[in-house]
């Protein structure tokens, strides 16, 4: 039986082939498999101070992106429908006001993603989420960098690494406000700058056509693998592939 791993795997070779509908189905399956079995011995329905779920629905947003740049929107809409319902759903099991808020943040996120209305709505109300939560965290910092919240992170990166050659063109400081004092406020700017931001990356990604696969391992000048089709040298190690770190191209042995 595939693992949610497995699924991964295939939909990031599909996104370097430029196979966009062949990686939303794979991202489709990936979101699927880690729902159902978040972790070993984790139950989906659970209280989990991770978030693991957080990774099956990030796979139901880069799914939606794939779908669009296919040219396949009323799948994509599919995906970003199912992914609101799964988020609406697991804000029953996850019972930190705060992962609750992220759970907001998911849920515009795939209304962004899915081409649905009423995004910056969305993302207004988890942003009011945040900052209503902010007195019940005492480390924003350690919420922003569990399971949970890495993947609400990851689609946005994603979108903006495939405009900006590859390159990490929004950081962790981006997503999080100045002071770490003000725990609402802090994470609270998450959602905001997304609001900014995610819809304009996703329209430029599919008006480009390309969705550039994740960020693994990385390096630079590697004189051992060459892109074929940009030449460049620079190497992303992810999802057991090896590709170009600039368009996502599978690397050739020099």
């Amino acid at each position: 039986m595939s693992t949610a791993d497995d699924h991964r795997e295939r939909a990031v070779a599909a996104l370097a082939e430029r196979e966009y509908e062949r990686a939303g189905d794979a991202f489709t399956r990936a979101a699927w498999a880690r729902l159902a079995n978040p972790r070993e011995g984790q139950d989906p329905f659970a209280a989990d101070e991770n978030g693991w779920v957080g990774k099956g629905l990030a796979s139901f947003v880069v799914g939606a992106l794939a779908y669009r740049v296919a040219g396949r929107p009323e799948r994509a809409t599919h995906r970003g429908v199912e992914g609101v319902a799964v988020a609406r759903d697991l804000d029953r099991a996850l019972d930190h006001p705060v992962q609750r808020a992220c759970l907001d943040e998911f849920v515009a996120d795939c209304r962004v993603a899915g081409g649905l209305d009423d995004a910056a709505t969305a993302y207004g109300e988890a942003a009011e989420t945040y900052e209503a939560a902010g007195e019940t965290v005492e480390s924003p910092q350690r919420w922003g960098t569990t399971p949970l919240f890495e993947a609400a992170a990851a689609p946005l990166q994603q979108a903006a690494r495939s405009v900006a050659d590859g390159e990490i063109a929004i950081a962790w400081e981006d997503l999080h406000g100045p002071d770490p004092s003000n725990p609402g406020q802090f994470l609270a700017h998450r959602a905001r700058y997304k609001r900014q931001r995610f819809p304009e990356l996703v329209e430029r990604v599919v008006a480009d056509g390309h969705l550039a696969a994740p960020r693994g391992t990385t390096e630079y000048g590697n004189a051992n693998y060459r892109c074929p089709a940009c030449d460049a040298t620079d190497v992303n190690w992810v999802a057991g592939h090896t590709l170009c770190l600039r368009c996502s191209t599978p690397m050739a042995d020099q």
